[in-house]
């Protein structure tokens, strides 16, 4: 008899039920609002609707991080470099009225409405840790779709090879952005074929409800095998291009921010070790997983590649 074993990022049949808290929220919100995934709208700033999702093909049984940690522990310098900034300065994101061009090297460019962009896509929740490069951790349910479908829709040509994405460049609201800590915008940048990787998620939620300014609203990336800042948040713009795009931290700092970026214990940064980290919540450190726990689902993308040249 063939025994199929469980890769590590896939959920136990009975996998674990979120936080009451959680369960509560979201099934009343749902009922009393009845939204579905085909009339997501774009929301005001600061306020949260319940999303219509179904469960995801991927996940972890892991204990999620309180709704209350992921949402006033951020990195997004646009609204500020300490973590408690991004939620004290939500309000200087607006997300309304709000676009995506889509464009470079694709048979089917354009400029669509939000509403338009995520119409067609059906949203599932799905599981994922995110590990920041500082060295902490976070589980969080994200509601979403797999950025393929995009991708596919546009028709990317024969010389398309990466796909670069660009956020929001709004310094008249945005006070990070008056700041140059960065070069602003923000951009990021995936190989096409880790673009096209089931385990890639553009999101528009979390614990099902619509992002919050601080998490990326309206819409961000979510590459969970990568160090947290590769998932850009409050995305406008992506890019089929044929040559490696620049991305934000690498550009800043290349010997301390390399382009892949993927999570692995033996490439230390310069200023500290990979090894280890600590979940939000915890107080002691774990060990950190190669490819952030999804080694089953990724590493064949990076077969004969060395790691700690391209990091």
């Amino acid at each position: 008899m063939l025994i199929r074993s469980r890769r590590v990022s896939e959920p136990k049949p009975s996998e674990i039920t979120p936080e009451a808290i959680y369960h509560r929220r979201r099934d009343f919100m749902r009922a009393g609002l009845g939204i579905g995934a085909g009339m997501l709208l774009p929301p005001m700033a600061g306020a949260r609707t319940a999303l219509d999702f179904s469960p995801g093909a991927f996940g972890t049984d892991e204990k999620h991080t309180p709704y209350e940690d992921v949402t006033t522990y951020n990195n997004f310098y646009e609204l500020g470099t300490g973590k408690a900034d991004p939620a004290r300065n939500a309000d200087q994101l607006r997300t309304e009225p709000w676009s995506v061009r889509v464009d470079g090297a694709c048979a089917r460019p354009g400029n669509y409405a939000l509403e338009d962009f995520l119409s067609p896509w059906a949203l599932e929740e799905r599981v994922y840790r995110l590990r920041c490069v500082e060295g902490w951790s976070m589980v969080i349910p994200w509601v979403g779709f797999e950025l393929n479908k995009v991708l596919s829709q546009a028709e990317p040509t024969g010389s398309a090879r990466y796909v670069a994405f660009e956020t929001i460049l709004d310094p008249d609201n945005l006070s990070g952005q008056r700041r140059p800590v960065l070069e602003w915008p923000y951009v990021e940048g995936l190989r096409l074929d880790e673009a096209m990787h089931p385990l890639t998620l553009l999101a528009v939620g979390l614990y099902g409800e619509t992002l919050p300014n601080q998490n990326g609203a309206p819409l961000r990336l979510v590459v969970p095998w990568k160090y947290g800042f590769k998932s850009i948040k409050s995305i406008v713009r992506i890019t089929f291009t044929e040559q490696e795009p620049p991305t934000a931290w690498n550009r800043a700092q290349p010997s301390e921010y390399g382009f892949y970026s993927n999570v692995n214990p033996d490439v230390a940064h310069p200023r500290w070790s990979q090894r280890t980290e600590r979940r939000i919540g915890e107080f002691r450190r774990r060990p950190t997983l190669m490819f952030n726990g999804y080694a089953d689902e990724v590493a064949q993308l990076y077969t004969g590649m060395d790691l700690k040249q391209h990091f």
